[in-house]
């Protein structure tokens, strides 16, 4: 029989969690909170705050993950409550800012507009779930994703919102223009088009003063003119796609390439 006192440590062990377990759990209920609070904002009719609240919350979600990963922190618990968490501010949200917005003026067809963005992040975060435990993707794969991510999906699903509030053209409140830009955005997010996942991006030190200086220039724009540099950065992502795809497509024919040629599909030994 084991002592007591051996059963009471090994009680209070699981009673304390380490912060480096904690910090990102953290920021992801901060993400999920925006996201929440994005649906308050719009339901107010105060857009450009709910557009903001979704914004912030793609911070935090690319905040959470890195400082997972930094502090040791991953665990099963933190990457499902992730999940749950861009669900709701990466796929309910912004859907129901762009319905309140004015794609509801479609009034059935704009419905089915939300459940089809809702419904399509729910099935891109599912599949970036289950891709993760492929034990046969090869090393590069990391470095792209497969569809847009649901944060830049959200924020290029926005982007007429983003416009409107630089310019006041009416234009970017059309509603059927807004209905068909959610549509292209929920079938990229299920797609099978590689995007550029960023999450291995390294900095040669040469570089490291000139890569500051343009991030202070940035901010500083962001700060004066917030909509103007936020819709360039969604135009410039969404411009980057075409080069994704065409490096995914580079590595995997010299993958090909250096396959064994004695070998068919099913790893079985040619004659």
């Amino acid at each position: 029989m084991r002592r007591p006192e051996t059963r009471r440590g090994s009680r209070s062990r699981f009673k304390i969690m380490p912060v480096n377990s904690l910090a990102p759990n953290i920021l992801t209920v901060l993400a999920l909170s925006a996201g929440l609070t994005a649906i308050r904002f719009a339901l107010l009719g105060q857009w450009e705050k709910a557009v903001s609240a979704v914004l912030i919350a793609g911070v935090l979600d690319g905040l959470d993950g890195r400082l997972a990963r930094l502090l040791k922190g991953a665990s099963k618990f933190g990457a499902e409550l992730d999940s749950l968490s861009d669900f709701l501010s990466f796929g309910v949200a912004p859907a129901l800012v762009l319905y309140l917005w004015g794609v509801k003026e479609l009034k059935g067809l704009g419905w089915i507009l939300v459940l089809v963005f809702a419904v399509s992040c729910a099935l891109r975060l599912a599949r970036f779930n289950t891709a993760l435990e492929d034990p046969d993707r090869p090393a590069w794969s990391s470095n792209f994703f497969t569809g847009i991510a649901a944060p830049a999906g959200a924020a290029l699903s926005l982007l007429p919102m983003m416009l409107y509030f630089e310019t006041g053209y009416e234009v970017f409140t059309n509603p059927v223009l807004m209905g068909i830009r959610m549509a292209a955005m929920a079938a990229l997010m299920v797609s099978q088009v590689p995007t550029y996942s960023f999450k291995k991006l390294r900095v040669r030190r040469e570089y490291i003063l000139g890569v500051l200086l343009v991030v202070a220039l940035i901010a500083a724009l962001l700060v004066t003119y917030p909509w103007a540099v936020l819709s360039a950065l969604a135009i410039a992502y969404l411009s980057s796609v075409p080069f994704s795809w065409r490096a995914h497509r580079q590595l995997s024919r010299n993958r090909d390439a250096t396959a064994d040629p004695l070998e068919d599909e099913a790893g079985n030994l040619r004659p």
